[in-house]
């Protein structure tokens, strides 16, 4: 299948609806049907602010947070317009894939 890989970047503090935006965004495509996406925690990160984000020992808090799907175009659109209703702001990268899935199930 042909579609994006749309990779959102964040901290681990940033909120909405009282959750993590990580633990946000995850449920919320869960909602709209989407699939699946991958919550990844980084040591270190540089951004879009120029200041340095990182995970300390003791505090969390900062630490840069990749949120990243694999959607098709109807899904981008949708989970876009969510976004944009909830009013997030949010740095994002989009980039096309083809995507899908080898092997046969588990038995």
């Amino acid at each position: 299948m042909n579609g994006y890989q749309v990779t959102f970047f964040t901290q681990q503090d940033r909120r909405n609806h009282c959750l993590p935006l990580a633990e946000w965004l995850l449920k919320a495509a869960k909602h709209l049907g989407i699939a699946g996406g991958t919550v990844i925690a980084a040591v270190e990160g540089l951004g879009h602010d120029k200041r340095l984000h990182s995970a300390h020992f003791f505090e969390l808090a900062d630490q840069p947070v990749e949120i990243t799907f694999a959607l098709s175009e109807a899904e981008v659109s949708a989970l876009f317009e969510l976004l944009s209703q909830e009013n997030i702001r949010l740095f994002y990268t989009k980039m096309p894939v083809e995507f899908g899935v080898v092997g046969t199930a588990s038995q």
